[in-house]
């Protein structure tokens, strides 16, 4: 529960120390970046408390992260890309929290 508030919380923080003049269109569209999670459907099952989505789920992946990462550096897709990369560190300190590692150490491919 404390993880799905982080998701909320930590992007209108940001929100409120580095978009101040325009606080209300990035907190929108950094909670816009939780549809990230619609690759959850492909798992089996879709819901799994001890899953480690970093390296598990396809939008999940390193090589996706890093373009996420990328996209902070765009004018045009800063926003989205922040809320990606906050979204996916949150993801992260769940896996490491809730199994002891920061990724899935059986994914497959990156």
């Amino acid at each position: 529960m404390l993880h799905i508030l982080l998701h909320f919380l930590v992007p209108a923080a940001i929100c409120a120390i580095f978009f101040r003049s325009h606080w209300k269109t990035a907190y929108l569209i950094m909670l816009a970046t939780m549809l990230v999670d619609i690759d959850h459907i492909f798992a089996n099952p879709i819901y799994d408390p001890t899953r480690c989505s970093i390296g598990f789920h396809p939008l999940h992946r390193l090589p996706v992260i890093a373009l996420y990462g990328c996209l902070c550096f765009l004018p045009k897709t800063k926003l989205l890309g922040i809320g990606l990369v906050i979204h996916m560190g949150l993801d992260s300190l769940d896996c490491q929290f809730t199994n002891g590692h920061w990724l899935n150490v059986y994914a497959g491919d990156f």
